[in-house]
C-alpha cells in the first residue's frame, strides 16, 4: 500500500485562505487536515466598542454575504435591547437576507463550482463536450447568463439598504428605509426578471411551481425526463453529469446536521428574545444528528479550541468565548493547526459533535415534522438523504433547491409591506444586556453572540457556517466535518485533484489559488493551479 501525503494551499475560490492536508492510499484520502490560515481578529476589535459597532464592524467580515453579518448583529442588539420591531422592518429585513442569498445561488455555482466539471479528468464522459460548452469559464453559453443576471437580486438590497455590499440600514428597533410604491414595484420588477430569464430559462425549463412539486427522489428523477426543456436545463444536465462522473459517490461527512433558521413572521417576533426566536422562524431551526431531530437551542453551542492558533484547550460558550491568538509557530508544537476554532454541539444524548452547516442542513431540518402554519415543510431532502446519502451532489443540489423557494417567500413578502406603516421603533440603549442572533447565510448557520457592560461590548463572538465546516479536530480528536467528508475521496490525478476542491467547495468555504503537492517526505511532487489562477 502506498500512502502519499498532499497539501493543498489555498483550496477555497471565495475569501481568506483554506489549506488542506490529506494523506491519500491507493488512489483515495485516508485523512484530512483543513487549516485557515488567516487571522481576521473581528472580536478582538470590537471589544471596548458602543454596542452598535457591531453593525458597521461585522458586515466587513465578508464582502459575498456581508447583509447576513448585519441581519444577524442587528438581532443579537434586538435581544441585548429588548427593542420593538414593527412588521414592515421584519419584512424588509427578510427580503433583504433573502436577496443576497438569491444572488449567491447562481454566482457560486458557475463562478465556483461548475467550472470544475469541465476538468480534464472528466473527458472520459460522453457529456463532457456539453459541460465544457455551458460551464467553460467567461465563454460558456450558460456561465454568462449566471454569473451576470446573478447581480439583480442584490439591486433590490440596494434599493432598501441604500447599497451592496457593507450596508448597515438594519438598526436595532428596525430599517433605516422610507421605501415608496415607485421602490417596491421596482423591486418586484428586477426579481421576476431574474425568475424569468435566469432561475426558469436556464436553471429549471420550466416554472418554479412545477419543480417545487418534487417531494422525492423519484420525482426528481421524472422531473428530469419529463421533457425536453427540464432534460436539457442547467439543473437537469447538472443531474446527469454529475451521476455520470460519480459526484453522488463522495463527500459525505458525518451526516449531522445543524440550522439555526432565518427569516420570521413579522406577527410573531415584533419583541425579539432568544426563547422566542425558534417559534417566530419561517426557515426553521433544528439539529438532525444520527437520524434524529432536536430543537436547536444556542445555549448548548461550544467553540473548541485544542487544536486552533489560540491560548488554551477549553471549549466554551460564545458568552463566555475568548480570542486569545497565538503565533502559529508556537502553537504548532502545541498540536494546534488552524486559524478556526472547532465548533460543536451539545446533541441530546450524543453529547458535543461537529455539525454540518449549510443548505443541505436547512433542507433536511425543513423535513421535519412539526412544522407550524407559517414555517417551511419539505420532505424533499430528507427523502433524498435516505436513498442515495449526503455528497457532493446532494449538498449541491440542495443549495440550487433554495433559488425557487426564496424567490417565492421574496415576492410575498414585498405584497405585504404597508407604505402607511412605520419601519422603525427606537429602542432603548440598556447599559447591561446580552444578546443572541443568528441567520441562515448563503453557506449556512451565522451567529453572534454580544455581552454589553456599562454601555460597551465586554465580549462579541461569531460563529461562521465556514467555521462549523471547516473547524479543526477538538479535544476529543474528533475531525470537523469537512475533514470528515474529504476522508474517502477518490484521487485520479495527484497532481491535479480536483476531487478536493469538489468537497470542499460543495460545502462553499468562505475562505481564498496555487496548490503545492508534496510526498510525505517534503519533497514537492508538482505545483499548479487549481483556481484558474496563480
Amino acid at each position: 500500500m502506498t500512502a502519499v501525503d498532499l497539501f493543498v494551499s489555498p483550496l477555497g475560490r471565495v475569501e481568506g485562505d483554506l489549506d488542506v492536508r490529506v494523506t491519500i492510499e491507493d488512489g483515495v484520502v485516508t485523512s484530512a487536515y483543513t487549516e485557515a490560515a488567516m487571522f481576521r481578529g473581528f472580536e478582538i476589535i470590537l471589544q471596548g466598542k458602543d454596542p452598535q459597532a457591531g453593525l458597521i464592524v461585522t458586515p466587513r467580515i465578508c464582502g459575498i454575504c456581508g447583509g447576513s453579518h448585519l441581519y444577524k448583529s442587528a438581532y443579537a442588539l434586538d435581544t441585548a435591547w429588548r427593542t420593538h420591531l414593527p412588521p414592515n422592518a421584519t419584512l424588509v429585513r427578510n427580503i433583504a437576507q433573502a436577496c443576497e442569498t438569491l444572488q449567491s445561488i447562481p454566482r457560486y455555482f458557475y463562478a465556483l463550482f461548475a467550472i470544475d466539471l469541465t476538468n480534464k479528468n472528466y473527458a472520459r464522459s460522453t457529456m463532457y463536450d456539453e459541460a465544457v460548452r455551458r460551464f467553460a469559464p467567461y465563454v460558456g453559453t450558460s456561465y454568462g447568463p449566471g454569473v451576470v443576471l446573478s447581480g439583480k437580486p442584490v439591486e433590490v438590497y440596494a434599493i432598501f439598504g441604500g447599497q451592496w455590499p457593507h450596508s448597515s440600514f438594519m438598526v436595532p428597533g428596525g430599517v433605516m428605509c422610507a421605501p415608496t410604491l415607485t421602490d417596491v414595484t421596482r423591486a418586484i420588477a428586477i426579481i421576476e426578471h431574474w425568475k424569468v430569464n435566469w432561475l426558469e430559462k436556464h436553471w429549471l425549463g420550466c416554472s418554479i411551481d412545477r419543480w417545487l412539486e418534487n417531494k422525492t427522489w423519484e420525482d426528481v428523477l421524472n422531473w428530469v425526463n419529463e421533457n425536453e426543456s427540464q432534460y436539457n436545463s442547467d439543473c437537469g444536465f447538472f443531474i446527469r453529469y454529475s451521476m455520470d462522473i460519480g459526484l453522488d459517490k463522495y463527500g459525505a461527512g458525518s451526516g449531522d446536521f445543524l440550522a439555526t433558521g432565518t427569516y420570521f413572521e413579522p406577527s410573531l417576533y415584533e419583541n425579539p428574545t432568544i426563547d422566542g426566536r425558534n417559534a417566530a422562524l419561517i426557515n426553521r431551526s433544528g439539529i438532525y444528528a444520527k437520524g434524529q431531530f432536536s430543537e436547536f437551542d444556542q445555549a448548548r453551542v461550544r467553540e473548541d479550541v485544542t487544536h486552533s492558533f489560540y491560548e488554551g484547550t477549553e471549549a466554551r460558550h460564545p458568552f463566555e468565548g475568548e480570542t486569545k491568538p497565538l503565533d502559529p509557530e508556537v502553537a504548532r508544537k502545541q498540536g494546534k493547526y488552524s486559524f478556526a476554532k472547532a465548533p460543536r454541539y451539545d446533541v441530546p444524548n450524543q453529547g458535543y459533535v461537529p455539525l454540518e452547516a449549510g443548505p443541505l442542513a436547512r433542507r433536511l431540518v425543513a423535513g421535519a415534522p412539526g412544522a407550524a402554519a407559517h414555517q417551511d415543510y419539505d420532505p424533499l431532502f430528507l427523502d433524498i438523504l435516505g436513498k442515495i446519502g449526503p455528497s457532493v451532489f446532494t449538498r449541491q443540489l440542495a443549495r440550487m433547491h433554495e433559488a425557487p423557494k426564496y424567490f417565492k417567500w421574496v415576492r410575498k413578502w414585498l405584497d405585504e409591506i404597508d407604505l402607511h406603516e412605520s419601519f422603525y421603533s427606537k429602542p432603548v440603549e440598556y447599559a447591561e444586556g446580552k444578546g443572541f442572533g443568528s441567520t441562515e447565510a448563503a453557506r449556512g448557520s451565522l451567529s453572534d453572540w454580544i455581552v454589553i457592560e456599562d454601555g460597551k461590548i465586554a465580549n462579541y463572538q461569531v460563529v461562521t457556517p465556514t467555521a462549523w465546516n471547516i473547524g479543526p479536530r477538538d479535544n476529543t480528536e474528533t475531525p470537523g466535518p469537512i475533514e470528515q467528508a474529504l476522508v474517502g475521496s477518490p484521487i485520479v490525478d495527484q497532481e491535479d485533484p480536483v476531487e478536493l476542491g469538489h468537497v470542499a467547495r460543495s460545502f462553499d468555504s468562505c475562505l481564498v489559488c496555487t496548490v503545492h503537492a508534496y510526498d510525505g517526505k517534503g519533497r514537492e511532487l508538482s505545483k499548479f493551479v487549481i483556481n484558474g489562477s496563480v
